[in-house]
């Protein structure tokens, strides 16, 4: 009797996981001793690092859009029908046809999405660029924009820790280019006592917003939006008035998560940081931003993740002692403008160091936004 895999999940984690189960395990699947079914909410795969350029009408979210079957080797059955709860006393996932499929092992890489009714107001008037409809919409303020104030408010924890940081220093440039940016006062805020969760980052950031004029608030908390008013009240009992206001609320666990009762407060799964098996459950791997671990949710991580849970997954699907580990690598390019990136590397032992910003790293970014389709695939 074949062996179950079920991924649940669409995104790079699960993609890649299930490539490489299909290529590595090909014999065992033709000869039906594995089965490896990805469960997906979504016929389409979106490369979601686009919306940042998409947002700035520099890319277009079509050209990083691809049919998910297209991307998923021989061998991997892909099911169109979001889950809707993981049975884990009875080794079952069930979607929202109310269809079943049992597993023996299960790999969770469903996602975080921002919770836009974490506040009263916000989701009346709050723009984005963490969602596909969002960023078109933004892209149309921001490309018609002549003069105002832009605020950029943050929560945590959110996917894409660099993106608010790589926003605003496009918009400086942007506008620059425009001739207008002395009509334009960029606002960016952050929850905590510097510009950004990771200290070196911070400290990086902070003298480029002073050569550039970028205003900053630290220790800003979003109570509730006035959307009449366009004023943001804040913890700290500011009142930020505002023409445009891109939000990056908290993100939470996807709903199945939520409702499955896996998950912490947030809907993140509690994962053991070395193995990315969920705490109390030997046949439940998790990766990508459904963890709650301390590293970045972004788009590397899950890549990182996937070569551990696919080879671990295989040791033991062939009757061997799981041997990989993940040691926290995270690398992210951080745009610093229109032509120019730096990038941060860093693990659970080494912090990060940015770099001087180059244009050649910013070609690099471009490049491997070409190239990720090869990533998902497993090939890259």
């Amino acid at each position: 009797m074949a062996k179950n895999v079920v991924i649940l999940g669409g995104g790079t984690g699960g993609t890649m996981v299930a490539n490489h189960l299909a290529r590595t395990m090909r014999s065992e699947i033709k000869r039906g001793e594995i089965s490896v079914t990805q469960i997906t909410a979504d016929a389409d795969h979106v490369y979601q690092p686009s919306f940042l350029f998409a947002a700035i009408n520099h890319a277009r979210i079509e050209d990083y859009t691809r049919p998910q079957q297209s991307l998923l080797s021989p061998g991997v059955n892909l099911v169109v029908d979001p889950a809707t709860k993981i049975d884990t006393g009875a080794n079952k996932v069930i979607t929202a046809s109310g269809a079943t499929f049992p597993y023996d092992k299960l790999v969770i890489a469903t996602g975080a999405y921002p919770d836009f009714n974490s506040m009263p107001g916000l989701a009346e008037v709050a723009d984005n660029f963490y969602t596909a409809e969002g960023t078109v919409k933004l892209r149309e303020k921001l490309t018609n924009f002549t003069g105002g104030k832009i605020v950029i408010t943050i929560d945590v924890p959110h996917k894409c820790p660099v993106a608010p940081l790589e926003l605003v220093f496009m918009l400086d440039e942007l506008y620059r280019e425009k001739g207008i940016r002395d009509k334009v006062d960029l606002l960016y805020t952050y929850p905590i006592g510097r510009l950004h969760s990771l200290e070196p980052v911070a400290t990086w950031a902070q003298p480029e917003f002073e050569k550039r004029g970028i205003n900053w608030e630290c220790f800003c908390n979003v109570d509730s939006v006035d959307p009449q008013k366009k004023v943001v009240n804040t913890l700290e009992g500011s009142e930020i008035p505002f023409d445009i206001l891109i939000s990056i609320p908290a993100h939470k666990g996807a709903q199945v998560i939520i409702d499955s009762e896996l998950g912490d407060e947030g809907g993140f799964i509690p994962t053991d940081r070395y193995t990315l098996k969920a705490d109390g459950y030997d046949n439940i791997y998790v990766l990508g931003d459904a963890t709650n671990l301390p590293v970045s949710k972004a788009g590397s991580t899950a890549h990182y993740e996937a070569d551990v849970v696919a080879e671990n997954l295989i040791s033991e699907l062939r009757g061997l002692t799981p041997s990989h580990y993940y040691d926290g690598k995270v690398f992210c390019f951080v745009e610093a403008g229109l032509n120019k990136a730096t990038y941060v590397s860093f693990s659970y032992t080494k912090p990060p160091t940015p770099t001087p910003p180059t244009e050649m790293i910013h070609w690099f970014k471009l490049a491997f936004n070409e190239m990720y389709w090869l990533s998902a695939r497993g090939i890259l």
